[in-house]
């Protein structure tokens, strides 16, 4: 997944979830690590990362 689609998949992921969403993206995560699909377990860890940040900047 490219940046601007994980900026994209966190953007709505926080509108839907608010300050739940990392949570969220994290339980993701572990599932898809759990079922073995590691490329997409690296993909929600991009979302977490684009939500922190999305977080940081609503918080000013």
């Amino acid at each position: 997944m490219d940046a601007i689609r994980s900026a994209e998949y966190a953007r709505a992921l926080y509108a839907a979830h608010g300050d739940k969403a990392e949570a969220e993206a994290a339980q993701k995560e572990q599932h898809c690590k759990a079922m073995g699909n590691l490329d997409q377990a690296e993909d929600w860890q991009a979302v977490r990362r684009a939500i922190r940040q999305l977080r940081g900047a609503n918080q000013s």
